[in-house]
Formats: C-alpha cells, structure tokens, sequence
C-alpha cells in the first residue's frame, strides 16, 4: 500500500496591512534601507521558501529583526490583488501584503510594532496607500508620518470606534485592532445623549491593560489596575459582524 504524504501547508498568517500603489514594485533592497536607516535594523529579508522563486515578482518575503518576524508580499497575483482592490475600492495598479508571524503574548508587541514598521515604511516609499485590516482604517504617506513608530504605543494599533447600537436609545462604542494581539475586542454601551469621551478614553485604557497582560479576560472578571481610570466587569461574550466584518466582543461595564 503507498503512504501518501501530507503536502506542507501554506502560511495562513493573518494579513495586517495592505498597501496599494501605482508604480511598479519597489525592490526589497529598497524597502531593507529605508527601515535599517528609520529604526536601526540589521532588517532581513529572506524568501518564505528558502530559496528564490522563478517568479520574483510575486515572491512571499520573510522580515527577520532580532527575534521578531514578519512576512511581506511586495506585489501580489493579479487575482489576488482584484480581491482586495474590489474588497477595498481601490484603483491602485498594485497590492502588497503585510502579515506577522508566531505571535505569542510574549512577542506580540515587538512582532505588531514589526508589521507596522515595515507597513509605513512600505507607503512611503511606494506614496501608496495602507489598510490597517484589524482596525479598519486607512493610512496614507501624511498619516504614517504623523506616527512615532521608534517605541511601542497601543494608540497607534487599536483605534475605538463609536457606531450605532442594536440596542434602542444606546450609544455603541468599541475597539478595532486587539485582534492584532489575539485578543477580543472590547465593548461598551451608554445611553444616547451622555458625552462619548470618557467611554472612548476608558476604553483606550482597557486596551492598553489587556495587551500588557495578554489575554483576554473571562465573562464575569473584574478588572482593575492602576491604570485604569475606573474597574471594569466583564459582562457579556459576542459576535458581532458591522459592515460585513466578523468582530468577536467581550462587553464591559463600570463596576458601581
């Protein structure tokens, strides 16, 4: 009887950020200056494979820096780049792909802040435009310099947003991008007409803890630190899906 073999299976990194751009794909070389001069580097760029591929255009790149890791797609296939242009109304004539790798909560910081890194420098040398995927936000060249991406700060991964709620008479107001660090995002709701400040600044302060503790807490948790403004009790688990994206939800309340 013949033994069949498992075929390895591709990476199924989540991607983090496409970048779209007009000219032609920059060369990696390119791409491994501008980092190594912005934040120190030695950056390396390595093919995903282990060696090049006859196609070099659409080549998956691993982004090596210290321990941390990230893959990189400079230009993608043109199906692949439809989807994505089609998925983001783009009219770029070309999508790159940025995606971490290994993520642990030991390393999420480093890793996240990695992509980032390698996201901006990546716009602003193809003056392209980025999509953060987990924060749904999109970032030109001006917006990218506006970050100080040298040091780690959650503000400029998990953004809140404030939508409206299911529940009649209720503000809605939420994170993107904790998913980033394989976390839930986090939820809370106020009745319409009570200013959305202090929500969405106490919301930015949950973030923040959730990602220095790394994980995400359980329904019926009480969450307190000193820094946060106010403890949290964690109340209800969810899924919820605006504008067709899947979001998975832990809902928190003030504690009296």
């Amino acid at each position: 009887m013949k033994i069949r073999r498992k075929l390895p299976k591709p990476s199924t990194a989540r991607p983090l950020y496409a970048v779209g751009y007009t000219f032609p794909a920059p060369p990696s070389e390119a791409l491994q200056r501008r980092y190594d001069m912005e934040y120190g580097g030695p950056l390396r760029l390595t093919p995903e494979s282990g060696r090049p591929q006859i196609d070099r255009a659409y080549e998956t790149l691993v982004a090596t820096h210290g321990p941390w890791r990230a893959r990189i797609s400079l230009a993608l296939p043109d199906e692949d780049a439809s989807q994505w242009s089609e998925r983001l109304d783009w009219r770029h004539s070309h999508i790159g792909l940025l995606a971490a790798t290994g993520v642990t909560p030991a390393n999420a910081v480093d890793t996240i802040l990695l992509a980032a890194r390698l996201a901006r420098e990546f716009t602003l040398l193809t003056d392209g435009t980025a999509y953060d995927v987990a924060a749904q936000a999109y970032l030109n060249p001006s917006d990218w310099k506006d970050l100080d991406l040298t040091s780690f700060h959650s503000a400029d991964h998990v953004r809140v947003a404030q939508a409206e709620a299911e529940r009649p008479g209720s503000d809605w107001f939420h994170t993107l991008g904790l998913s980033k660090f394989g976390l839930d995002e986090i939820e809370m709701f106020q009745p319409l007409g009570l200013p959305g400040t202090p929500v969405m600044e106490l919301l930015r302060e949950l973030a923040d803890e959730l990602i220095r503790r790394g994980r995400t807490p359980k329904v019926g948790d009480v969450i307190e630190s000193p820094y946060l403004s106010r403890a949290l009790h964690v109340v209800r688990h969810r899924t919820a899906s605006p504008a067709g994206t899947l979001l998975i939800l832990r809902e928190v309340q003030p504690v009296p």
